[in-house]
């Protein structure tokens, strides 16, 4: 069985978050300047087995697609092309970025150091993975 990884697709960099090989908990990587995303991923690719890669799905309060899915479904394609034997799915981000801001502030992060731009990134995909990871626990209660 191999690792999940999740994506919080920015502009300029992304967070990025793993699962365990048991796929029990998801833990933040780091940050990852967006351009040099694909080749992250081909290092990380080779080191490690991976079944899955989560996009985080930016939607707005009403569900809808956020404008930010402009440049994430490109780029997206283009992570497809470049590694077909992957699969990449989509999943809901919704308030992610709230979650990971009040997730550091109740865990004591000190301000200055939530103010560093890829802190809330990494805490996103971390989100995005461990959500995911509960709704697919839930989806496989139901069969």
């Amino acid at each position: 069985m191999g690792r999940l990884l999740a994506i919080d697709y920015g502009r300029r960099r992304c967070g990025i978050a793993a699962t365990d090989v048991s796929r029990i908990v998801a833990t933040g990587i780091g940050t990852i300047a967006t351009s040099g995303l694909t080749e992250f991923l081909r290092g990380y690719f080779a080191k490690e087995t991976v079944d899955l890669v989560v996009v985080g799905e930016p939607r707005d309060m009403h569900g809808d697609h956020s404008d930010s899915m402009r440049y994430i479904t490109p780029a997206v394609a283009r992570l497809r092309k470049e590694f077909p034997e992957m699969k990449f799915v989509y999943f809901d981000e919704r308030f992610t970025s709230t979650l990971a801001h009040r997730a550091m502030i109740d865990g004591g992060m000190r301000k200055s150091r939530r103010q560093v731009k890829g802190e809330a990134d990494v805490m996103a995909a971390t989100i995005i993975l461990n959500d995911f990871l509960e709704s697919q626990a839930y989806r496989m209660t139901l069969n």
